[in-house]
């Protein structure tokens, strides 16, 4: 089995790991039925993945946040933008968050809005059918 033999630069080793996550939604998103786009470049535009059903669009931002407690605030990193949901993986643990996009600059993860999974497809799934993005 081939091995890496060389050292991936911090910064690199992190968008390497942020995007693991794009891609696992995208899969999941993917098995459901979604149209999943990735735009070229998302800088400034706050969208990593745009999904469709067919008729209707939505911008979705995937962020992974430390820590293993559920109450812990987060900053509020796409105001101004046409973000519609955000997706939350915790590094340090196995689930997550389903947000609705939210206009105050800050507010606690585990908010009554957001919808709480395990990371694997069928609890992401099934949170992320409850969402009301509308």
């Amino acid at each position: 089995m081939p091995r890496r033999m060389t050292q991936t630069a911090i910064k690199t080793h992190q968008a390497l790991k942020n995007y693991s996550y794009e891609s696992t939604v995208t899969s999941w998103l993917l098995r459901d039925g979604w149209q999943v786009f990735h735009p070229v470049v998302d800088h400034g535009h706050q969208t990593d993945l745009l999904i469709s059903d067919g008729p209707n669009y939505y911008r979705v931002q995937v962020k992974s946040v430390n820590g293993s407690s559920s109450n812990r605030v987060i900053q509020n990193q796409w105001a101004n933008s046409n973000v519609d949901c955000v997706v939350y993986f915790t590094r340090n643990s196995n689930w997550g968050y389903i947000a609705p996009a939210f206009r105050e600059g800050k507010r606690q993860l585990n908010h009554p809005s957001h919808i709480r999974f395990q990371q694997d497809q069928k609890s992401f799934l099934a949170a992320f059918h409850k969402l009301d993005v509308g």
